[in-house]
């Protein structure tokens, strides 16, 4: 089995102490060294060590070591591998022992996080003040008249408010029919969950469309409908007025291409492509919000009313969006990264950096944090979700999370401090499949008139039924049931192995596993080939022949006939996973009238309570789960009670209640939208220029026609085809073109160029930009100041631009740096370059944008963009991140070290109303950016930090701030579409850097420029890497030597343009 090769070690040390009794099928009697007084190793690893190991990969191996004949060469390669393998126990152990510090020094932190939280909002956290806990699966819509008397629930009056909604699910292979669930392991329950909620969303009122982001991925590997940019899922609201229902009404999967176009990627390999699919998403839903106004909006864009991210990835995703739009986040988490952390270390397999290295979890968890810090709510299916999960993480804490709740219904001042909603809504059902079957003798337990042979014709039964009973010798016996994936944590050797070992069960039932989809067992991942081979030799083992099927391959459409087969022989569905986060199959099965055996972890506790149709245990315990299959087969009674508490009840999981509930708490969080108007009109130059550059295309074809015979000049061509069609049009065109038709002296050209870029504006020049390039070298001196050589790579990359005259008219310049901006006009006018040659200036590291030109006060000065300046204000506290950031760079610790000086002091010349800024006093005891974030997220503060100007300045400004973000903000307000315009960067810079290369944009790394960036400063060891944010090869990004001349970076900048992602 991979990474368990020791093993080998294991079963050596059982042969020399008990291979007799391994030989006769019996385990090797327990060794106590405390009987004998000399040391033994082998049996030392026997009673410490193999006792603690899985009994199948020991068989497993044991075959292999049992051919041995040499036995000289045995004992010797025995005695070495005892010695490794007390190595790795004691490796082992160390892990253990760290993980149990960690874990007391995150509870420390918590703690002191907390007595801060105190002093500076003066409030007791022991407080409950009288609030409710979340919702329970019991009667939904009175708890929330209970505890929410001030919510009001969603109904039939919210008809009018045409909502649109995006839902994100990026990885696994996202279709409306035929799923291929169970086709890998990201291509499970979430994808139908999110498919389903797409489709009842749809159909809720006052909702008008709901698109589901997913991958575009076109490859030989999977489908081609996987590709399809676009797929209808349903129309709409059935009850809507058939005059409103507009041509984009209903719900739909959108499809984003991201990542390598013609490749299948699992979830772990899709990190560095995040960036990339936010911009091809943000594109998407301008152009929606865009044609949804001009049909239900009056005019007015109609923006998202919530994003809604499923999954770490989608909820990283999520949390970007939401910042470029303004619009409220939703985060459902399905499984997290911390809790599979805590098992994968527990297992003691591997090592953490393995673990990392395999499923990427320190990025994954990250993002999850991330999700945190910007979502409105996080929807949970169970309460035991939120107390033993989110638990764990730096941005939640249920104490704190009712303390700042209470304060801000009081209205009393949090400081900034904010900490996400969680809401317990259970997965919704699609009741359409269920057939409604009478509860009697004769309905059920009998299939003898589906397969009677004798006398009259058989009826016609569901192939998949005739799948299953030709593994069976009796198919009208009882089938226990499972359905899920070969995974290990699903549970399913020791289901089989109490299956095997209980004689009563065996002569009363079937047991059914369905498993996913396999062709080749060898083809599979590890995992899961493991598990099938496991569940085959325990089928061997136990001769299980005739009582257990096991089928390759089903269907979604099969599923509802699996659990109909179930019933119609009063079968049992179990779910005996370690645990379970929810277990929707459990609701599936109550729904078609099985009863249910399931594991007390997680979610089947809540559904249990709600349903009462089975029975609890505890999956590690083989015998409990034999007993209570055993009882509800055997009691018919007590089978017929839970199917009947199953079907009475089965009401609170449907999707309408789902997405009732859903809405309703959606519908409670702060709404917030762009508050600009898009459509504000332009001014007669920009028209002008607007119908100039529009013109282009059509005179390089009439050029290329010309080539051909077809046309000779731009004239003819208008005159014998567009008057053909449209005088009038014709008539327009003419106007237009004869102000295109200037002098050709180079005095009036050069005036009219002075006139284009010159002349004041009411609106920034960025509108009449077809494309920008966006300057942000972190170039600066051992003091932190701008370097003097940026001055000669600007005027260089400015001439760059000059020498193609036509690209120069519709490329604009934007400048993005760390400094403020009395601090970068001063050195612009040092190096003779004049301010308004930027289109656009990104200041304080996002933290204030201006545009050249407009936005100005009387005496010339430049004033920042209002509309920026409130779109990142939210979940902005700058008070309590004073005095937080104080206490934790300049603590009392330091000084008792000895340290005179202090770390960290105010720079108020760099700060402004969204930046703080700070002066790094003594290097050596600047802690990295994700230690600082993870305090200030235990203490309910959400920012965006980050240290810059060669790691002399400490800068902290608003979450929805950074000058990644800003150049999304462009593309909202201004419409520059981001895969438009081109980064210039270094090969280092401050710790946003990273955020800056990947994306639709192109970047263009000029080497050598950045000597000393402050990238040292972000991540602590044990940390996400690089690699997990930074895409590796691709086309998007070029390179080119730092002291490259105007011709070599015009023809870097051509070349770039040209590109196209993965």
């Amino acid at each position: 089995m991979a990474g368990n090769e020791w093993i080998n070690g294991y079963l050596e040390a059982i042969l020399d102490s008990g291979a007799s009794a391994i030989e006769e099928n019996k385990p090797p009697a327990p060794v106590n060294l405390r009987e004998r007084s000399d040391f033994n190793p082998t049996k030392y690893f026997v009673e410490e060590v193999v006792t603690v190991v899985d009994e199948t990969d020991l068989h497993r191996t044991w075959i292999k070591v049992v051919a041995t004949r040499n036995t000289r060469e045995r004992s010797s390669r025995l005695e070495n591998m005892c010695w490794r393998i007390w190595h790795l126990a004691r490796k082992k152990k160390q892990l253990e022992m760290e993980d149990l510090q960690r874990v007391a020094n995150r509870r420390w932190e918590r703690e002191q996080g907390r007595k801060d939280v105190t002093e500076d909002i003066s409030e007791d956290l022991s407080e409950g003040d009288g609030l409710g806990e979340p919702i329970t699966l019991d009667s939904p819509r009175k708890k929330f008249q209970r505890n929410f008397s001030n919510i009001e629930v969603w109904s039939d009056s919210n008809k009018e408010k045409k909502l649109y909604i995006v839902l994100i699910s990026l990885h696994g292979l996202v279709r409306g029919e035929n799923m291929e669930l169970g086709r890998d392991s990201d291509t499970g329950g979430q994808i139908k969950y999110v498919v389903e909620l797409a489709r009842a969303l749809a159909k809720m009122p006052g909702v008008y469309r709901v698109d589901l982001f997913t991958r575009q991925i076109c490859s030989s590997e999977v489908g081609w409908s996987y590709g399809e940019p676009t797929e209808m899922l349903t129309t709409g609201s059935e009850d809507a007025d058939s005059i409103d229902l507009g041509e984009s009404g209903g719900a739909y999967i959108v499809r984003i291409p991201f990542g390598p176009r013609n490749e299948y990627l699992r979830k772990e390999l899709l990190w560095p492509h995040i960036q990339e699919f936010v911009d091809g998403a943000l594109a998407h839903i301008v152009n929606m919000s865009k044609a949804l106004g001009e049909q239900i909006g009056a005019g007015q864009p109609v923006w998202p009313y919530v994003i809604h991210g499923h999954y770490a990835d989608a909820g990283d995703t999520a949390a970007l969006l939401s910042g470029a739009l303004n619009v409220p986040m939703v985060l459902t988490g399905h499984s997290l990264g911390r809790n599979k952390l805590e098992q994968l270390i527990k297992q003691g397999r591997q090592s953490k950096e393995d673990i990392n290295s395999t499923y990427r979890i320190m990025r994954r968890i990250e993002a999850e944090e991330l999700s945190l810090d910007a979502a409105e709510l996080v929807i949970t299916s169970t309460k035991q979700e939120i107390e033993e999960q989110w638990g764990l993480y730096d941005g939640f804490d249920v104490k704190l999370e009712k303390v700042l709740r209470a304060r801000a219904r009081r209205g009393v001042n949090c400081h900034g401090r904010f900490m996400p909603r969680m809401a317990v809504i259970p997965p919704g059902m699609d009741f359409s499949s269920v057939v409604v079957q009478e509860d009697t003798a004769e309905a059920d337990g009998d299939l003898t008139s589906f397969t009677n042979t004798e006398g009259s014709s058989p009826k016609v039964i569901p192939s998949i039924w005739a799948e299953v009973m030709r593994f069976l010798t009796n198919p009208h016996k009882p089938i226990i049931l499972a359905l899920s994936r070969p995974d290990p944590k699903k549970n399913l050797t020791t289901l089989l192995k109490a299956f095997g070992e209980c004689r009563p069960l065996r002569e009363l039932a079937n047991l059914t596993l369905i498993m996913g989809n396999r062709d080749d067992i060898d083809e599979m991942s590890g995992g899961n080939a493991a598990v099938l081979t496991t569940v085959l030799k325990l089928i061997d083992k136990y001769d299980l022949y005739g009582q257990v099927a096991f089928p390759k391959h089903h269907k979604q459409i099969d599923v509802p006939e699996i659990y109909r087969l179930a019933a119609k022989t009063k079968g049992v569905f179990i779910n005996p996973a370690f645990i379970e986060p929810f277990g929707l199959t459990l609701i599936e099965a109550a729904a078609h009238g099985l009863p249910m055996v399931a594991t007390k972890n997680g979610g089947p506790v809540d559904i249990h309570r709600a349903l009462n149709n089975g029975l609890l245990v505890d999956p590690h315990d083989q015998q409990s789960i034999a007993d209570a299959l055993l009882k509800l087969v055997s009691e018919k009674n007590l089978w017929h009670e839970c199917r009947k508490n199953g079907w009475k009840n089965i009401h609170l999981f449907s999707w309408p209640e789902h997405c009732r509930t859903y809405l309703t708490r959606i519908a409670a969080c702060r709404m917030r939208h762009p508050q600009w108007q898009t459509n504000t009109p332009a001014d007669e130059l920009a028209a002008e220029e607007s119908l100039n550059d529009s013109l282009k295309d059509v005179q390089d074809m009439s050029l290329r026609l010309s080539i051909d015979g077809e046309k000779t000049s731009l004239n003819e061509s208008l005159d014998t085809t567009t008057a053909a069609y449209d005088p009038e049009l014709q008539d327009q065109v003419k106007r237009v073109l004869s102000k295109m038709r200037r002098p050709e002296s180079g005095a009036q050209d050069s005036d009219f160029d002075k006139k284009v870029t010159d002349m004041p504006s009411k609106y920034p020049m960025l509108r009449r930009r077809r494309k920008l390039v966006v300057i942000a070298l972190d170039c600066y001196d051992s003091k932190g100041f701008p370097a003097k050589k940026m001055i000669h790579i600007m005027q260089e990359i400015f001439k760059a631009n000059k020498l193609d005259p036509q690209s120069a008219k519709m490329t604009g310049f934007a400048l993005s740096t760390a400094i403020p901006i009395s601090e970068l006009t001063e050195f612009l006018k040092s190096g003779g370059i004049k301010i308004n040659d930027f289109d656009a200036l990104i200041c304080g590291s996002g933290s204030e944008v201006y545009y050249p030109g407009t936005y100005t006060e009387e005496n010339g000065k430049l004033y920042p963009d209002p509309d920026y300046a409130s779109h990142i204000d939210y979940r902005w506290g700058s008070d309590g991140l004073k005095k937080t950031i104080y206490k934790l760079t300049n603590s009392s610790e330091d000084a008792k070290s000895g340290h005179s000086c202090i770390a960290i002091e105010h720079d108020a010349k760099s700060s402004n109303s969204h930046c703080l800024s700070y002066l790094i006093k003594d290097p050596s005891l600047a802690k990295k950016v994700d230690d600082m974030r993870q305090k200030l997220r235990m203490r309910g503060l959400r920012c965006h930090l980050m240290y810059c100007r060669n790691s002399t300045r400490m800068q902290v400004v608003p979450l929805l701030a950074s000058r990644s973000q800003a150049l999304r903000y462009l593309f909202v307000r201004w419409r520059l579409n981001v895969a438009n315009m081109c980064v210039i960067l270094g090969e280092t810079g401050d710790t946003d850097y990273e955020e800056l290369i990947a994306g639709t944009h192109k970047t263009l790394i000029m080497k050598g420029v950045v000597e000393k960036g402050s990238e040292e400063l972000l991540r602590s060891a044990g940390g996400y890497l690089r690699e997990d944010i930074v895409p590796v090869d691709s086309p998007l990004i070029a390179y080119i030597s730092g002291g490259a001349k105007a011709e070599e970076i015009a023809k870097a900048l051509t070349q770039i343009s040209k590109a196209e992602g993965m």
